[in-house]
């Protein structure tokens, strides 16, 4: 009835892989399968911990220890049969993009946490003129309607955009559609990692799931010609 027949069958015969299947991921490809994206590539090592059930859809105390990407696959089973789902239980690196992107998708979305990897992704999509976008960061923010999609050559403020903008340079890149916020990071009282190596971020129930239902929303308006 919203966007009429011709564009949902856009959405049927497209094609979207998704990199990360945690708080931003796990919302973002339930509301692309929900609206009609008909085959779906979900690409994740994580398993499913106790820490995540504050924020991640896949996230039950039934499904702790099962990989993220086949938990998220049997629930859009049940929500749309007719989605084709493939999934892949491994790390994006730099050395295994030709392996996970075997099918090239209509878009990728980035919703993975190492900057590594965002790196890599963004340059593969550049390579072979795949859309994009990336998530940057949503731990330490408690403001979700103040995220927006923005080219990062325009982000002010959001700490990982920074290291992003520095980096993609680098590689020759200037653009990259992105989900960012101006919310300042909130400090938080968690204590860092063992060993000290990096402040563990806070997260709470409805920012993470508001960037992902944000990022569905524009990739399925794209996808669709809205």
């Amino acid at each position: 009835m919203l966007i009429g027949a011709e564009r949902m069958e856009r959405l049927g015969e497209a094609c979207v892989m998704v990199l990360g299947a945690g708080g931003v991921g796990s919302h973002c490809i339930e509301a692309l399968a929900r609206g009609g994206v008909g085959r779906l590539i979900l690409v994740d090592h994580d398993k499913v911990s106790l820490t995540n059930i504050n924020r991640q859809s896949i996230a039950l105390h039934s499904t702790i220890g099962q990989y993220k990407t086949r938990v998220m696959a049997e629930k859009l089973a049940d929500i749309s049969p007719r989605t084709e789902v493939v999934t892949h239980e491994v790390f994006v690196l730099p050395e295994n993009l030709e392996q996970i992107f075997a099918e090239r998708p209509d878009y990728i979305i980035d919703a993975i946490d190492t900057v590594t990897a965002k790196l890599a992704a963004a340059e593969f999509a550049v390579r072979y003129r795949i859309p994009i976008i990336s998530s940057m960061g949503t731990g330490n923010k408690l403001h979700g309607e103040l995220f927006e999609i923005a080219d990062i050559s325009e982000t002010s403020v959001c700490p990982l955009c920074r290291v992003m903008r520095r980096e993609l340079k680098k590689r020759g890149i200037e653009h990259l559609k992105v989900l960012y916020s101006k919310e300042k990071p909130v400090k938080v009282s968690a204590p860092e990692e063992e060993g000290g190596r990096r402040a563990v971020p806070g997260s709470i129930s409805f920012v993470p799931p508001a960037a992902g239902l944000l990022i569905a929303g524009e990739v399925i308006r794209e996808l669709a010609g809205l």
